[in-house]
Formats: structure tokens, C-alpha cells, sequence
């Protein structure tokens, strides 16, 4: 009893370090669906706007401005390699309610991927104990990983039943 008391406020003192990504390929259309869910406060740190304005005065909160900064942002931090190729995510949607963040964004990849190479480097450049918990599906194949500071990235072999 004392032992689960003692656990229950050392997590309530202590802050978690914590993002999900979950990333679909969609055969129609020919990429991946990405989902990324983070702490909004977390990115403010980590994107280097911990004030919520940036340099010209303007408010994190202004929409157009926030759609651009996340993309980039999620594009300097998630990066996706399918079959050994590159892709660059777009922005889809951003929502932002009290202090959690969800974007979905869909990087094209123009073909069936047989590799994903995932490097995830959100806030790990922040937070010693960052865990970026990552799933990948591609029709019935789907693996799941967490990736932390020591441990950013992950290729994953998609095998499909034939």
C-alpha cells in the first residue's frame, strides 16, 4: 500500500515526457497518414517559443502562423524515409485544446513501402527521459516502439501475408 502511494506521487511530482505518433499507409491514396499527438507547452520549449510570441510580436496562438510553425516543426522532427526515399510531410489539421497538441499531417510516397525508416526527434534534445511512442501499419502489418533520446530511430521490414 505504502509502496503504491509513494509510486502515485512520485508521478504526480513528476512530469511526463511523452509524444504518440501513429503512422498508416493508405494504398488509395499512396501515403502515409501521420497522426502526432504532444503536449503544447513541450513544443513551445522545444521549438524555442517557451514565451508563446515569437520574434515579430505575434501571438503562438495565431492560426495561420501555428499551422506553418508546426509543419515545420514536425518536419525538422519527424523524419520519414520510405524505401530509402525522403518524404516531407503536409499539414492537414491542427488542434490545439487546453495544453494538448494533435496535427494530422499525409506524406506522399508515391509507393507501396517495402522499408519506413522513423526518426523521431521530438523534444528529445530536451528531455533526458523523452519517450516518443511510435505504430506503424501498412495493411496488416503493425509494430509498435518507443523511441527515446538514446534511441531515435527505428527501420521497420514491412512483411505482408500474401
Amino acid at each position: 500500500m505504502l509502496k503504491s502511494l509513494i509510486l502515485t506521487v512520485y508521478f504526480l511530482l513528476h512530469p511526463v515526457h511523452v509524444s504518440l505518433t501513429s503512422i498508416e499507409y493508405v494504398p488509395e491514396l499512396d501515403s502515409l497518414k501521420v497522426f502526432v499527438k504532444l503536449y503544447f507547452d513541450d513544443f513551445l520549449l522545444d521549438a524555442g517559443v517557451s514565451s508563446g510570441k515569437f520574434p515579430d510580436g505575434k501571438s503562438a496562438q495565431d492560426s495561420r502562423l501555428k499551422s506553418f510553425i508546426f509543419n515545420d516543426y514536425l518536419n525538422s522532427r519527424l523524419k520519414i524515409e520510405v524505401n530509402g526515399k525522403k518524404l516531407t510531410g503536409k499539414l492537414n489539421r491542427l488542434e490545439i485544446v487546453d495544453n494538448e497538441v494533435k496535427a494530422d499531417l499525409l506524406y506522399e510516397s508515391r509507393r507501396r513501402p517495402e522499408k519506413i525508416l522513423v526518426r523521431n526527434l521530438i523534444m528529445t534534445g530536451l528531455y533526458s527521459d523523452q519517450a516518443n511512442l511510435t505504430i506503424i501499419r501498412v495493411g496488416e502489418f503493425e509494430e509498435g516502439v518507443k523511441l527515446t533520446s538514446e534511441m531515435t530511430e527505428k527501420e521497420f521490414n514491412i512483411v505482408l501475408k500474401k
